[in-house]
């Protein structure tokens, strides 16, 4: 039971976030769209605004969706194996994402402190990014509590997995085992 505690707590961090970084990855192809069509509030589309930091906040906060929601499909592995070998592919690819949507965090941030009119898929589009920054560092963290403890989830030092059974002597070199009683060959 205690094994449990870390996947008890990461799998709904992980579900709640796959959900946050897909309605960003729709925001942002959406604002993405109107931006590049030249839809913006000086033309025929008044609800979208932006200023200058709009169009890179818009790269970041979609690549960072896309990398979001593929770190989660590998997190998702890792939530059903539990193991240390799907550990690694699913802490590596969730600081990567963690680190651009810190970017994005980042451009969020200098798009508010520019002000002038933003829409409110934009508001909506930087309140999502603000919030999965901190929801995913807090992941990051929850993987990565098994080098501290194993009852958080396995951790890097275990070696119940990828050293293979432990033994005493020296293993037996391949085709010179004792065959198996009642099977014919």
């Amino acid at each position: 039971m205690a094994q449990a505690v870390g996947r008890n707590i990461a799998a709904p961090l992980l579900f709640l976030n796959l959900v946050m970084y897909l309605i960003v990855i729709g925001f942002a192809s959406w604002c993405l769209n109107k931006l590049i069509n030249g839809q913006t509030m000086l033309t025929n589309h008044p609800g979208f605004g932006g200023n200058g930091a709009t169009m890179f906040f818009l790269i970041f906060a979609l690549l960072a969706g896309v990398i979001g929601v593929v770190s989660k499909f590998l997190g998702g592995n890792h939530i059903r194996a539990w193991r240390n070998d799907s550990l690694a592919s699913a802490a590596s690819t969730s600081v990567v994402a963690w680190a651009v949507t810190a970017l994005a965090f980042g451009l969020a941030c200098k798009e508010i402190d520019l002000g002038g009119y933003r829409g409110w898929r934009l508001k909506v589009l930087e309140a999502f990014i603000i919030i999965l920054t901190f929801t995913q560092l807090l992941y990051v963290l929850l993987l990565h509590a098994g080098m501290f403890s194993s009852k958080y989830g396995p951790g890097y030092r275990d070696r119940d997995y990828a050293m293979g059974p432990t033994t005493v002597g020296e293993p037996e070199p391949k085709g010179s085992a004792t065959g198996v009683t009642g099977s014919r060959v």
